[in-house]
């Protein structure tokens, strides 16, 4: 029997200078769930981003290649009228915000590719506020492993999306505290699932503290001392939730029955099946990843390094999704890291 074949991704991009949880709760979830209603949406999911001005990169997949038209027609209607009713209030021509993202735009832009962005002033183009536009769709092959990695990452993507448009919904994440608290979890939730050694998940925050730290040199947005004092505050109470975590995901739930909130339980659900999808990946030999220099691409067959080479990016997009920053990440992973030595340590 031969399989109905879906759609092309569509790729929009929502120029929406300020917090993007109004657009994603009232305009994109809304869309999405229409769309699925309809039998007209495949698959989905979205981005934030900061080149050419903040903004999201919402994908949508037709149902088949019919639906395209509809699909399109539908999201325009959609974004045009949210921006008329809820239009963002901030620019970012100057001033902080400005300078913020020509610092990224300087480090991530280093060599000809730059180009197409610049102004005619030689600074990055800002698309204007409160604007969207249809671009390709770009899969990032050799970070995600080739086409059937990219397959694997739609998938997992979509799932993130919606985790994190339910918890905007539910919780008050424009506090702060409650952010960093959620993105914790979930960081500690997914990591454990691919690594699910105590030393070696340390270890793999360490590295992931140190990638940042690394790529974003001299600019003050990665932290170092000043985390340190801050992570051994909130140490004692990370090593419980990774007990927890650790106790939950044991058959049975461990030996104490430990069960986690079913926010994150199905979170945990989800991680132990990309896990096991990136494992049978890597055993097929369907991985093929760009290489850490970025010279080559190289077939991954190994499962811990498949595992340990795909969570970066997959724990990075749903902090994104959240709206956490760099600086989050980094500070997360740091502490991570250290309550998870200390947490060994005091073990013996």
């Amino acid at each position: 029997m031969t399989e109905t074949p879906t759609g092309r991704w569509q790729a929009v991009h929502i120029h929406y200078a300020a917090n993007p949880r109004p657009l994603l709760l009232h305009c994109v979830r809304p869309l999405i769930a229409e769309l699925s209603a309809d039998g007209l949406l495949a698959n989905h999911f979205f981005i934030n981003y900061w080149l050419e001005g903040p903004h999201v990169r919402l994908r949508l997949k037709a149902a088949t290649p019919e639906a395209e038209p509809e699909v399109r027609r539908r999201a325009e209607a959609a974004i045009d009228a949210f921006l008329a009713a809820r239009p963002a209030l901030y620019e970012v021509d100057s001033g902080f915000l400005n300078d913020f993202y020509n610092q990224l735009f300087d480090i991530e832009f280093p060599g000809a590719e730059r180009a197409a962005h610049l102004d005619a002033g030689g600074r990055m183009r800002l698309m204007p506020n409160n604007s969207r536009h249809w671009t390709r769709y770009e899969p990032e092959y050799g970070k995600y492993g080739g086409a059937a990695g990219i397959a694997l990452a739609e998938w997992h993507f979509r799932h993130s999306s919606d985790l994190v448009i339910d918890a905007l919904a539910t919780k008050n994440l424009h506090l702060r505290t409650v952010l960093l608290g959620t993105c914790a979890q979930l960081m500690v939730v997914m990591a454990a699932a691919f690594v699910p050694d105590d030393e070696a998940l340390a270890d793999y925050f360490d590295s992931y503290y140190a990638f940042w730290h690394k790529a974003f040199p001299g600019t003050g947005f990665i932290g170092s001392t000043e985390y340190e004092r801050k992570a051994d505050e909130v140490a004692g109470d990370l090593a419980r939730w990774h007990a927890l975590v650790r106790d939950a995901a044991a058959p049975g739930g461990g030996a104490n029955g430990a069960r986690l909130p079913a926010f994150l339980a199905r979170w945990a659900e989800h991680c132990g099946q990309l896990r096991d999808r990136v494992v049978a990946l890597a055993d097929r030999g369907d991985l093929v990843l760009r290489s850490w220099d970025g010279e080559r691409d190289e077939r991954v067959t190994d499962r811990h390094e498949a595992l340990v080479r795909l969570l970066s990016p997959y724990m990075h997009m749903t902090n994104n999704r959240l709206h956490a920053t760099i600086q989050d990440e980094a500070y997360l992973a740091h502490v991570w890291g250290r309550a998870l030595r200390s947490s060994s340590a005091a073990r013996g």
